[in-house]
């Protein structure tokens, strides 16, 4: 085999394997994307069954119970045109009360119920995360 011909195998092995190195990110990658959903959204179902999403929106008035001896929360998240049960077990941020903003990461269970595996409060009055932002600003807008 001459020299030049065992350059060029090498060559191609070299980037056959940072394809497979970039195919492999890119799948990596994709699983750790979190999308962003509105409770309209997930009614409308669209919402990926296997993936993790964050959901916002706002905390419904009068939606917030907790059960009695354990860490469990249940609330509804709200874009005022659609709502969505949320189920949580853990500790909640201070700033986490009903009419307030909110961004929860989970998965959307079989029964419809969203189960949160963290849950997120705005941090001063000023600030809301700017997809829950514009989501409720379409929501009004619709109705």
């Amino acid at each position: 085999m001459t020299p030049r011909r065992q350059r060029m195998i090498v060559i191609g092995l070299v980037l056959a394997g940072v394809a497979v190195a970039v195919l492999l990110a890119s799948a990596a990658f994709q699983e750790s994307v979190n999308y962003f959903r509105t409770p309209t959204q997930v009614a409308s179902g669209d919402v990926p069954a296997t993936r993790s999403i964050r959901l916002g929106g706002m905390v419904a008035d009068d939606s917030v119970a907790r059960d009695p001896g354990s860490l469990t929360v249940r609330f509804t998240v709200t874009d005022y045109a659609n709502n969505v049960d949320v189920v949580y077990t853990g500790v909640l941020p201070d700033l986490f009360r009903e009419g307030q903003g909110v961004v929860t990461r989970g998965r959307l269970g079989a029964d419809g119920v969203f189960e949160a595996e963290e849950v997120l409060a705005k941090h001063d009055e000023n600030y809301m995360p700017p997809e829950v932002k514009e989501a409720l600003a379409n929501a009004k807008k619709a109705q």
